[in-house]
């Protein structure tokens, strides 16, 4: 904003107005740094006019008074960022705009207006939407930073941002990116305030990563029919999955969206083709699928993106493996043989069961038979929960906790890649379960059977299987839960304490510590880290599983096992460069006005 022109008259404008030099001295010098209003503020001469902005470079805070003006134009000399004098505004978008203030002269005084910009939602969500737009980490920390507080419907607004420009820029479709934005969603009710904003930053980010280099996707119409009939809809869409059709896979689904169908039958169209092969690309696409309808819940399903958001899991499921033309799942066993058999009987097991009560507990050797070398009898035992009364959505709980206890049981002395063959059946299973809570069908029910299948191929790396730690009467007498939390943190500081960290959290739990600064710590401990996509993802899972189990006085020791494995998991992928929490701390000391350089 250029200055207003001397007027020997008293100048009245609304505003702020402080004097703060003496013209002439401005003039001579050509610039000048003055304190005003709590801020340092660089007085600029250019043209014959006075011009003033903050003196914090808003890229990364080095005094803009060190920095060089020329034809008009201010350049910082650390990272060379530029601006225009009179509007602040920035010809490097990574840098941000700097804040200038209207300058007027009266009786060879200068004044500055020091009121506050105010600066409005509108234009931190335009910041945000540019720093995903450029994956710039720096401009996405500090979008977020000035959106997020303490509170989860803070995070609201640019979980949005996010969610829209995930659906709308990657035309390979829903991938970790989106499932890790959604993710962080669901883990800020467990952590601390001072963690929920850089929750939100490491989902962002890695939003802006995974879309990054990808072209946009264009929608695909809806048929003309607004009275879709939703079998049809169904089958179609199951047909073009099987041909891998993307195209018409996904006018079915913004059909069904258009004819305005529930989540629950949509989510059953995309549950059924999931199912119609075997643990189609290892999982992903049933936790993909999970995490798109989780989105959208927290978006209210609204329905801008509800038809965005569906259509971009469509390349998932056309794209993706099928584990009937994988070796392992064919021998030496036939398991997609055996598994088709099973699913013969199922109807006819659920309806034997229908009206009777079934519970399970760690005592009655379910979950032994799962973790055991026998297929043909965890199948057979299944079916016969099912018989007994067991709904779906609990044999799909029991196989879910299984599969975590392959986690926790997991022995160092594999392969360290090994860790992601029994992670992926964990969050498969976890997929499955928060699946049928949402559209229980007996299609879905072949995903707790294959879960139960991708548990027995991971019996070897639980051979032999590590126990499950026993704290000492001792150690738990001795135990202060706050500091075990302390040193919890310190010792994820060290290459892989595996056995170590599922130690101190097995008496942490036993002293009757709080699971939910125990959780705090671990997501604490999780986003400090590069974590990548599985112990995002991880976590995550385990935090779900944990809630649900402990819903229910029998299954409250199951749910510690849970908490085990997440530590275990976390602890084998700790620690790491943690280069994003570098960004993230540097824009958070800028938030606070804090110096970066020194």
């Amino acid at each position: 904003m250029t200055q207003l022109q001397e007027n020997k008259s008293s100048i009245e404008l609304p505003g702020q107005w402080v004097m703060v030099a003496e013209a002439a001295e401005i003039f001579a010098a050509g610039r000048k740094t003055i304190h005003a209003g709590g801020q340092v503020i660089a007085l600029f001469v250019f043209d014959g006019q006075i011009y003033a902005v903050d003196n914090r470079c808003p890229h990364m805070g080095f005094p803009l008074d060190k920095g060089s003006v020329r034809e008009g134009i201010l350049t910082c000399h650390w990272h060379h960022a530029r601006f225009d004098l009179s509007s602040g505004g920035t010809f490097d978008l990574w840098a941000d705009d700097v804040r200038n203030f209207p300058v007027k002269i009266e009786n060879g005084q200068v004044w500055l207006d020091l009121t506050p910009p105010g600066e409005a939602q509108t234009r931190k969500l335009k910041r945000l939407n540019d720093g995903l737009e450029r994956n710039i980490r720096l401009v996405v920390a500090k979008a977020t930073l000035a959106l997020v507080g303490d509170s989860q419907d803070s995070a609201l607004d640019p979980f949005h941002t996010g969610l829209r420009f995930a659906a709308n820029n990657r035309r390979d479709g829903w991938s970790t990116g989106a499932t890790i934005l959604t993710a962080m969603m669901n883990l800020l009710p467990h952590l601390d305030s001072e963690d929920k904003p850089r929750a939100m930053y490491v989902g962002l980010n890695a939003v802006a990563r995974d879309c990054d280099g990808q072209p946009v996707r264009y929608a695909v119409a809806p048929l003309p029919n607004p009275e879709a009939d939703l079998a049809h809809l169904k089958s179609w869409f199951r047909q073009f999955i099987e041909v891998r059709d993307t195209e018409g896979a996904e006018r079915c689904i913004v059909t069904a969206v258009q004819a305005g169908y529930s989540d629950r039958q949509i989510a059953d169209m995309f549950f059924a083709a999931a199912t119609d092969h075997r643990y189609i690309d290892t999982g992903h696409p049933l936790d993909f699928t999970n995490k798109a309808f989780e989105a959208l819940d927290w978006a209210g399903w609204q329905p801008e993106l509800v038809a965005p958001v569906l259509a971009s899991l469509v390349p998932v499921y056309t794209g993706a493996e099928r584990m009937e033309e994988s070796n392992s799942w064919r021998n030496p066993i036939d398991l997609v043989e055996l598994l088709e058999k099973t699913f013969e009987g199922l109807a006819v097991a659920q309806t034997e069961g229908a009206g009777k009560n079934w519970q399970w507990s760690l005592e009655d050797g379910l979950v032994n038979i799962l973790l055991g070398d026998e297929p043909h009898f965890s199948l057979a035992t299944l079916v016969n929960a099912l018989r007994q009364g067991a709904t779906p959505e609990q044999l799909a709980g029991v196989v879910a906790y299984t599969a975590a206890r392959r986690v926790a049981h997991f022995g160092i002395t594999n392969e360290y890649g090994d860790w992601n063959t029994v992670h992926h059946t964990f969050t498969y299973a976890n997929a499955v379960h928060q699946g049928m809570r949402r559209a229980p069908s007996l299609e879905l029910l072949r995903g707790v059977l294959d879960g139960a299948m991708s548990i027995y191929r991971d019996r070897f790396l639980n051979t032999p299987p590590t126990r499950l730690p026993l704290p000492k009467t001792e150690e738990i007498a001795s135990a202060n839960p706050d500091k075990l939390l302390e040193d919890l943190l310190l010792m994820l500081n060290q290459q892989q304490p595996v056995n170590e960290a599922a130690n101190l959290v097995a008496v942490y739990l036993a002293t009757g510590g709080d699971s939910t600064k125990l959780r705090a710590t671990l997501g604490k401990a999780l986003l400090r880290e590069d974590a990548g996509f599985h112990p995002l993802q991880s976590l995550e899972a385990c935090f779900r599983q944990y809630d649900l189990l402990k819903q229910n006085p029998a299954t409250e020791l199951a749910a510690n096992h849970v908490l085990i494995a997440a530590v275990r998991y976390l602890a084998a992928h700790c620690p790491t460069a943690r280069s994003a929490n570098q960004t993230y701390q540097i824009a958070l000391r800028l938030t606070r006005g804090e110096k970066v350089f020194e």
